[in-house]
Parts: C-alpha cells; sequence; structure tokens
C-alpha cells in the first residue's frame, strides 16, 4: 500500500489534505482512491478497482486505508492484529511518541470523568480522533496500563 499527497489547503491553523492512496493485492488486484482528510474525518472522493469491487470489499476499504492515512497526515497508528500482510502493514513509531499520546489520553479521559462529562468526547476533542478511533486508543491507553481496566476481573 502506498500514499502520497495530492494537494493541501490551509485555512489559519486548518488544514484539508488530499491524499492518493494505491492497495496493490498478490492477485494482481488494485485499488486506486482519492481520499481527502481534515480534522479527524476522511472522505472517499474517487475510488477506481480492478476488477471492480463487490459491496462488501467497498464496505471495508475503509478499514483498509485507515492506518497508511493517519501515518500520512502525522497521526499515530497501530497495526491491526487481524489485518492481513500487506495490507495492514505499518512502519513502527518510536515509543517515547506512542507513551506521550497513552500519557495524553489518559489525562484527557481522567478530566472528563472527575468533571462528570464524557471521557470518549474528551479524547476525540484532545486528539481530533473519531470516535471509532479515539475508542481505539483508550483501549491501547489501558492495554498500556494508564488507564484502570474496563471490566473488573473476577
Amino acid at each position: 500500500m502506498s500514499v502520497w499527497p495530492a494537494w493541501e489547503v490551509r485555512e489559519g491553523e486548518r488544514a484539508t489534505r488530499w491524499l492518493h492512496v494505491r492497495l496493490v493485492f498478490g492477485d494482481g488486484a488494485r485499488i486506486d482512491a482519492l481520499a481527502t482528510v481534515c480534522e479527524g474525518w476522511v472522505c472517499l472522493e474517487d475510488v477506481r478497482a480492478r476488477p471492480a469491487l463487490a459491496l462488501e470489499d467497498l464496505a471495508v476499504l475503509a478499514d483498509w486505508i485507515e492506518g497508511p492515512l493517519a501515518r500520512a497526515c502525522g497521526a499515530e497508528a497501530e497495526p491491526d492484529p487481524g489485518a492481513e500482510a500487506g495490507t495492514g502493514a505499518h512502519r513502527d513509531r518510536s515509543t517515547g511518541t506512542r507513551g506521550n499520546q497513552w500519557r495524553l489520553v489518559a489525562r484527557a479521559y481522567r478530566t472528563a470523568q472527575d468533571q462528570g462529562t464524557d471521557p470518549v468526547l474528551a479524547v476525540m476533542d484532545e486528539t481530533g480522533y473519531s470516535r471509532r478511533g479515539a475508542l481505539r486508543l483508550i483501549g491501547r491507553t489501558r492495554d498500556a496500563g494508564l488507564l484502570s481496566p474496563r471490566h473488573a476481573r473476577r
């Protein structure tokens, strides 16, 4: 999989990026897409596939490209343990960067809990991730031991 920038538009602090995404599979199948990324949301502008994608494949396309798009935009992304080889390959990040992000997530989560507000929304606001991405980060932060486990084990 490869991701490269097409163009970027800045308006003050806000930036909208268009990125080309190409997935090439071992059997010769290929997907080319143009994605727009802005403040935590992603929109697919154009998708071309040879051979054509089934609806089921189109539905999981976002999961396939989520990590590489996040890395291309400078956000933290972790490999999916269940991802297929070739589509879920991720570059290693330094532990220091990951640890700093986990501490940021833990601090935002705990502060929201203390204030009686939704901790997931607080993490979304702090990191710019979608709800699903914020929940993933919260889970990784729990796994790192910076937040208490979700359910007490018996």
